[in-house]
């Protein structure tokens, strides 16, 4: 097991700061997740972890060791990429241990390997298959199974589930969060997807324009987020922000308990019962849940109902939360409480 460190990472590409002074530690044998929307600087924290690309300035650790320079051979690092980056003309045995032909693994431990990697992912009877005769889900073990045969300690993961269908997607979160448990793997990972952030990490760390908006535990960053940015990312549907004036919701006689310019509370926690009247101006049914908006004053408030609620738009009804389910933001969307 592997620890990663970066220290004030910045990366520049030309005007353009793509990354802004990032400091990062990720603990040994930890699933930790990179996420944010297209354009966050995800991508490039993994490829200047893996040494495809050179920070700007910064220094980059792996399990204690300065590899700011090193080429991605010598920092002990295997990545799995998002179009598998399989070669059609080799089948599934020779794609898998290409690497370990290369670095010039003798014929015995190679053929070890093989087996140990193709046994672990439910490869064994596909060794003889091309690519071309993969379905996704088994093009992507192979793509894992070359970094794992490796044997490497760190695993990076630019986006390798985006290809699959939803209900592959999920069994396969499923196997690599056992398989990065079981084998003890410090595994980093790139997604713009919170639920797979959300199931598989143990350090989730949020993106927005280069720098870090928050990064945590998963059950943290959901029940404290740190900025409205935070806040509005995680979860479905996402956390209403309703805006505050004069210790009031804006637009109606609502008082609230503390000062900020935002209360925030996730659309879950507002029940159809209680002393806040509201009108519903538009409905979406899920089955299961009823999601709701309506209006409070001038504020619009996101409620997640119960899908046997027989609602309609316009209708009026009367809202409540816990005082432990409010979240207050400042004018430049930090927490205050």
């Amino acid at each position: 097991m592997s620890s990663i460190q970066l220290v004030n990472i910045v990366k520049d590409w030309g005007d353009t700061k793509a990354l802004d002074t990032i400091n990062l530690t990720i603990e040994p044998g930890s699933f930790c997740v990179l996420l944010g929307p297209s354009g966050c600087g995800k991508s490039t924290t993994l490829r200047i972890i893996a040494g495809l690309e050179s920070a700007s300035s910064g220094q980059v650790f792996v399990d204690g060791r300065d590899v700011t320079h090193q080429p991605p051979a010598q920092r002990g690092i295997a990545m799995v990429f998002q179009n598998y980056a399989l070669f059609p003309h080799l089948n599934v045995a020779d794609n898998i241990t290409f690497g370990l032909s290369v670095r010039k693994v003798n014929a015995a431990e190679t053929a070890d390997r093989l087996q140990a990697t193709a046994g672990l992912l439910g490869l064994e009877k596909l060794l003889d298959r091309k690519p071309s005769q993969l379905s996704g889900g088994q093009q992507q073990r192979v793509a894992l199974g070359r970094a794992l045969v490796a044997q490497a300690k760190v695993c990076l993961m630019d986006e390798p589930l985006s290809n699959l269908d939803a209900q592959l997607r999920q069994e396969m979160r499923h196997e690599l969060r056992e398989l990065q448990q079981r084998l003890g793997l410090t595994v980093v990972y790139v997604t713009h997807d919170q639920t797979e952030a959300m199931s598989m990490a143990d350090q989730v760390v949020l993106l927005n324009k280069g720098r870090i908006e928050q990064s945590a535990a998963p059950r943290t960053l959901y029940a404290q987020p740190a900025t409205t940015f935070a806040a509005r990312f995680i979860g479905t549907p996402a956390m209403n922000l309703l805006r505050l004036q004069d210790g009031h919701i804006a637009g109606s006689q609502v008082a609230v308990k503390r000062f900020g310019d935002f209360l925030g509370i996730r659309p879950e926690s507002v029940a159809l019962t209680g002393s806040i009247p509201a009108t519903v101006q538009s409905l979406e049914y899920l089955g299961a849940d009823l999601v709701l908006r309506c209006a409070v004053g001038s504020e619009l408030i996101t409620v997640r109902a119960s899908g046997s609620s027989e609602l309609a738009a316009g209708a009026q009804v009367t809202l409540q939360w816990p005082a432990q389910a409010e979240h207050y933001f400042d004018s430049q969307g930090c927490r205050v409480h």
